[in-house]
């Protein structure tokens, strides 16, 4: 992490531009610092991150929230991928 950000105290994702997820179990997934949806189901979302994409896939999937600073999902989450 360059000195900078240590000296400001800045995270990481905020310096580099990167998405931020949180997984909560296997029923919840946040992602802060997205740009939007590619694709939405039921059983699979994409969502595009700065250099890249995310790709959640599940059952049962819905939008709990979504937002310019982030977005909620929720269902049964079986597996998440970075497609950079």
């Amino acid at each position: 992490m360059p000195r900078i950000s240590r000296f400001l105290e800045l995270p990481p994702e905020i310096i580099y531009n990167l998405p931020k997820m949180t997984l909560i179990g296997n029923l919840q997934i946040k992602i802060e610092n997205h740009r939007g949806l590619i694709e939405y189901t039921t059983s699979k979302v994409r969502v595009a991150v700065n250099q890249g994409e995310v790709e959640i896939l599940g059952k049962n999937l819905i939008i709990c929230s979504i937002s310019r600073e982030g977005l909620c999902l929720e269902g049964e989450i079986d597996g998440f991928k970075y497609l950079g």
